[in-house]
């Protein structure tokens, strides 16, 4: 499996769920040029989308006859297992920002979370229903979402594998929001940019709580 960034909330997952099957391509929330980025582009076969905001709902820009899903809920597509989660974009229930998807992506015995603009801690029902997680995609920059601090308790509730930072400034970002470095100083790791992330289960087997900082990819 390969995972690459394209900056704020937008992963790009390419996986063979099967040995010999053809590959899959999953998108997670893609924004719009106004957040001063390039947006995302390219064949897709799978969207995720947490939450309405444009900057992690603009489809538009990507091919193909992908399967959008944007709502709690099981699915299954093409040999890939996705599992949506109900959480709030802020800590008050939703009455700020509203509601957010949490997804679990399943492939080549993997499981990918990734948080979406999570507003508050998880509660104990939502740490058991989300369950043992290999890959942890979590907002770092506070504002719209949980901040290092809390992005640092989150982890410890959820005890993933491995740790990518999203959300979070940029160079180039018009979005008001932190950048990494407070949660990397929180996690006691320091920023080592990587272009992509490739993985296998069996190579995670002695991996705890390791945070992998990417760099931006070109479109």
């Amino acid at each position: 499996m390969n995972i690459s960034w394209y900056g704020h909330s937008c992963f790009k997952i390419q996986t063979k769920p099967k040995r010999g099957s053809e590959e899959v391509i999953i998108f997670t929330d893609p924004f719009d040029k106004s957040v001063g980025l390039r947006p995302p582009q390219g064949q897709a076969d799978v969207v995720t989308v947490s939450h309405s905001h444009s900057d992690h709902n603009n489809t538009s820009p990507l091919k193909g006859d992908f399967f959008e899903v944007d709502a709690p809920g099981e699915y299954s597509i093409k040999n890939v297992h996705v599992e949506g989660f109900d959480s709030f974009h802020d800590n008050s229930k939703g009455s700020e920002r509203g509601r957010n998807t949490i997804f679990v992506i399943e492939s080549e015995d993997l499981r990918i979370c990734h948080l979406g603009d999570l507003g508050h801690l998880l509660s104990e029902s939502q740490v058991e229903a989300i369950g043992e997680i290999d890959v942890l995609m979590i907002p770092v920059g506070g504002v719209y979402t949980i901040d290092a601090k809390q992005a640092e308790k989150v982890v410890g509730q959820l005890e993933p594998k491995i740790i990518i930072p999203m959300h979070y400034k940029v160079k180039g970002l018009k979005i008001g929001i932190e950048d990494e470095k407070a949660f990397c100083k929180e996690f006691g790791t320091k920023t080592n940019g990587e272009s992509k992330l490739n993985i296998k289960k069996k190579d995670l087997e002695d991996v705890e709580n390791k945070l992998v900082v990417l760099n931006i990819v070109n479109s």
